[in-house]
């Protein structure tokens, strides 16, 4: 099979790098799926944005041409060194260092983050940036095809789960590209996706108390089989499903985020 000599150009970028494990490395080299994720991203000139684990820089490239200045934040020094020389005439700013030891409050707002999130710790990214929701304009991320699938999931399905709530507790989000396993290098052994994360702005509904509430959507999918009274008995009392209206004996896969803060409000301790 022929390959692309853009792709060739790319994967020469990385001789003498070794996809590293231990920080989740899988590059991205297929040209037709860097235009499309650029296109679901959609940058602007004046843009206030970080792109998380830029690698070689791929998506990187293209998001400079369009974006007078760029903050990229890469964990792999070797990586960082290497963008440092490649982007040393440019408005592309490298930051060496670990995302989630990272304020992305230090940035202007309002900011935009992008980025192919290592999938061993795709998770814990996403919380750092929902600390972030208030500042954010969007985010667009490529992430395993099933983090993606569980973050969109509607009540009631067998994807939705804490993930879901807490996130759409912050953001409107939809799946936008589907990305197979042969547009990297190395191939992972599962499909991607790309998903875009709009924040819901000041008149969304809030928990009073939302640490509270983050601690009932845990204990509400702790164990998926257990009814909400079994599950969250610890946390909430019956007078708080009396008075919410809501059935105890229902599980936590069928609340819908505006239930939960109902719940968790109702079930509050007083301060």
């Amino acid at each position: 099979m022929r390959v692309r000599p853009w792709r060739n150009r790319q994967i020469s970028a990385m001789q003498g790098h070794h996809a590293r494990k231990r920080f989740g490395q899988n590059f991205l080299v297929d040209a037709s799926y860097v235009s499309r994720i650029v296109a679901a991203i959609a940058p602007q000139p004046d843009d206030s944005m970080v792109e998380i684990g830029p690698g070689t820089g791929i998506l990187t490239t293209e998001l400079a041409r369009v974006v007078k200045q760029l903050h990229v934040i890469e964990i792999d020094r070797d990586l960082a060194a290497h963008l440092r020389l490649k982007y040393r005439e440019g408005g592309v700013v490298v930051h060496e260092g670990d995302v989630l030891e990272t304020d992305l409050r230090k940035f202007r707002a309002p900011l935009r983050v992008v980025g192919n999130l290592p999938y061993n710790v795709s998770t814990p990214i996403l919380f750092r940036v929902a600390e972030a929701a208030d500042r954010l304009q969007d985010a667009v991320f490529m992430l395993q095809k099933e983090v993606v699938e569980r973050m969109v999931a509607k009540p009631d399905t067998s994807d939705y789960g804490r993930l879901s709530v807490m996130l759409q507790y912050r953001f409107a989000m939809a799946l936008a590209v589907r990305v197979p396993p042969g547009a990297f290098t190395p191939p992972p052994k599962v499909d991607s996706a790309v998903v875009r994360m709009e924040p819901l702005g000041p008149k969304r509904t809030r928990a009073r108390d939302e640490d509270f509430f983050a601690q009932v959507v845990a204990a509400a999918f702790s164990q998926r089989r257990k009814t909400l009274r079994n599950a969250t008995r610890a946390l909430v009392a019956k007078e708080a499903y009396e008075a919410t209206g809501i059935d105890a004996g229902r599980r936590g896969e069928t609340l819908s985020v505006a239930e939960f803060v109902a719940l968790a409000d109702a079930a509050t301790p007083a301060r």
